[in-house]
């Protein structure tokens, strides 16, 4: 049954600019480092070991992807439950010979796996890039491209479920918007500052920690709380 749901959710999103944020994300992270590694060429590139550098743009993708992140699934969170929202369709919706459990589960995953998908379009892009660079194919450091691009998803993974509930629970989406860029400056600007169990924090530690599996852990451990409160609110709560 969700795969019906979720084969549904993909046609209402078909002619949305949800695919186009998707892509545009990861694409403008990697085009800013582009222009980054243009202006500073010598400085970053130039004499250095391929090794280095790979270092240096696998590290600057990810200080941008993070923020990117945050915001996205705020914005993709609020797109997908707006359509509802916006022709008030969730009595229509829910009218269906579906369970209010499977329609929640149905926007909370297919938030998850746009971003998912947004993830994974950094490592190409960034391999790419380095390419571009003149970095040797044999050198590329896929480990560390793939876990740069896919710990902090799983580590941001509460703030997913947040915003995929706060997006349909509520008929005004600033809200859920406002939530999602505090929470994105909070964790840009302030994350650092925070003990290693505050979850703003994860998304960081995910890329810098000795032991970034423990932010991922975390990160979907808590996610798996969000999503179930969220679940039982929703469950709970009478539509209108």
């Amino acid at each position: 049954m969700l795969l019906r749901i979720l084969s549904a959710e993909f046609l209402k999103i078909r002619r949305k600019w949800l695919w186009v944020l998707v892509v545009a994300g990861p694409l403008g992270v990697v085009a800013l480092q582009g222009v980054n590694f243009g202006l500073r060429y010598d400085y970053l590139v130039r004499g250095k070991q391929p090794g280095e550098v790979w270092d240096a743009l696998i590290g600057d993708v990810s200080m941008l992807a993070m923020p990117a992140l945050l915001m996205g699934l705020a914005i993709v969170a609020s797109m997908s439950a707006g359509i509802e929202h916006q022709m008030n369709a969730w009595k229509l919706t829910l009218a269906l010979p579906v369970s209010k459990r499977q329609v929640f589960a149905g926007k909370f995953v297919l938030t998850a796996l746009l971003l998912l998908v947004s993830s994974a379009l950094l490592v190409p892009l960034s391999a790419a890039f380095g390419l571009t660079l003149g970095l040797g194919g044999g050198s590329i450091p896929w480990s560390d491209l793939l876990t740069d691009a896919f710990y902090p998803y799983l580590a941001s993974m509460p703030f997913i479920a947040l915003q995929a509930w706060l997006s349909v629970t509520m008929a005004n989406q600033a809200v859920p918007l406002t939530v999602g860029i505090i929470g994105m400056i909070v964790s840009l600007f302030a994350g650092a500052r925070f003990p290693d169990w505050v979850p703003y924090k994860w998304p960081q530690l995910a890329v810098s920690a000795n032991d970034p599996l423990y932010a991922v852990a975390a990160g979907v451990a808590f996610g798996i709380v969000v999503f179930a409160v969220g679940l039982t609110e929703f469950v709970r709560k009478d539509v209108k």
